[in-house]
């Protein structure tokens, strides 16, 4: 079994506004063995960190690993051959920008987890929605206003990110079946979005009852709701249908916001997406309508920031983009820093998001009995949020599971 020393190490995990005192971190397979300033072994090969800072490896809690073009009506006709391919690079990629755990929510299936699983490929853990569930007209149906045929029952294409049920019963049986296809929770589109084309952004998705049934039935199965949601109406019926993931949430107010945090409810923020939905968008063919939607949810994110965080509702890190697109997955730190303390950016990305991902203790942390998955930072992320950005290019050494999926030159 293999085993790594690293010596030297000033922790950054997002709980503190400094870095800690240097300590020294073992790792033995693919877990954290001890973490402690007197830390020894006899067979561990030694890694020094001095100058250098160590974080866990960090968590994106929106994306969608099987959108591999921006057009998502045209990425769900795709052969699924062509898109799994795709989704490898992709998620090699986040991979190599620092982020060793990913929630797909919305399209990734459990065929596709599994293959990350066996390790065949360098790839994030990858936690799965199934499918999102849209109603007729949702923020998952992309047949337009002319196409009249029926919405597929069966057979869903890799490519498509969501699936169609009406009413209660409906909707029973689809988070039923992406349960049985072995979704780690539940996704629905409860709200117009920019991406589709037939739900302006004020659309509130599903009844109040097709709410609280899929929230039962998520209950029922051990996990959980996260909604894709804009406006105040929107998030306000989630949360009081017991909805607990709340994605975007850009048009929040400050009430709503009190009432999410007070019903522990968790916010996923996703504001790098609008930022190059208008800049890289159409040249990439995401539809002029769905442009022409995006300013409306992108001049309010910021302010959603503020007003979340004064609500003490909780933010997980989350990017949400499309495409090739997918590179400015880091940029969101950035972002996030103009509005909050860098320790706070960090940990939407750290034990936050683990928490989220009911993985609390296994990631987003550097403690023994954790996952070995870990990232060295060149300088402090505190100071400079910027180092988690530009591809991975400031961090020599990326590890997954005691695995070094990076290591470069530490001088």
């Amino acid at each position: 079994m293999a085993s790594t020393l690293f010596t030297n190490a000033r922790i950054v995990d997002g709980s503190a506004p400094e870095a800690g005192a240097p300590v020294s971190v073992l790792v033995e397979g693919g877990t954290i063995r001890e973490v402690g300033k007197s830390v020894t072994s006899a067979k561990a090969k030694v890694v020094d960190l001095k100058g250098k800072t160590l974080m866990p490896g960090l968590i994106d809690a929106h994306v969608h690993v099987v959108a591999g073009v921006a057009d998502l009506g045209a990425n769900s006709r795709l052969p699924d051959s062509l898109v799994t391919a795709r989704s490898f690079g992709i998620m090699r990629a986040m991979l190599m920008r620092g982020f060793t755990t990913v929630r797909d929510v919305g399209g990734a299936d459990f065929g596709l987890k599994q293959a990350t699983e066996e390790g065949d490929f360098p790839t994030p853990r990858l936690v799965i929605s199934g499918k999102a569930l849209s109603q007729t007209g949702g923020h998952a149906d992309f047949r337009g206003r002319y196409d009249d045929r029926p919405s597929v029952i069966e057979r869903h294409r890799l490519g498509a990110l969501g699936r169609i049920c009406d009413g209660v019963d409906q909707i029973r049986r689809a988070a039923r079946e992406e349960l049985k296809g072995g979704a780690d929770f539940i996704k629905i589109m409860a709200n117009g979005g920019c991406a589709s084309p037939t739900d302006p952004i004020h659309f509130l998705g599903f009844s109040v009852s097709e709410l609280e049934a899929v929230v039962e039935e998520a209950k029922m199965a051990g996990t959980y709701v996260s909604a894709h949601v804009y406006t105040d109406d929107a998030i306000r019926r989630c949360v009081e249908a017991g909805v607990h993931s709340l994605e975007h949430c850009n048009l929040i107010k400050a009430e709503t916001a009190k009432l999410a945090a007070s019903k522990g409810a968790v916010a996923v923020p996703t504001l790098v997406t609008y930022d190059k939905l208008v800049s890289d968008g159409p040249k990439l063919g995401f539809p002029p309508d769905s442009v022409a939607k995006v300013d409306v949810v992108r001049s309010a994110g910021m302010e959603s920031l503020a007003i979340m965080k004064k609500a003490g509702l909780t933010m997980a890190y989350g990017s949400d983009l499309l495409g090739e697109m997918h590179k400015y997955q880091s940029e969101e730190f950035v972002i996030r820093g103009r509005a909050l303390p860098a320790h706070e950016v960090i940990a939407s990305a750290t034990h936050v998001a683990a928490k989220l991902l009911k993985m609390e203790g296994l990631i987003g942390t550097v403690a023994a009995g954790a996952h070995a998955d870990l990232i060295v930072v060149d300088g402090d992320p505190l100071k400079d949020l910027s180092l988690l950005t530009r591809q991975g290019k400031h961090m020599p050494v990326i590890m997954k599971g005691g695995t070094f999926m990076k290591r470069a030159s530490l001088n």
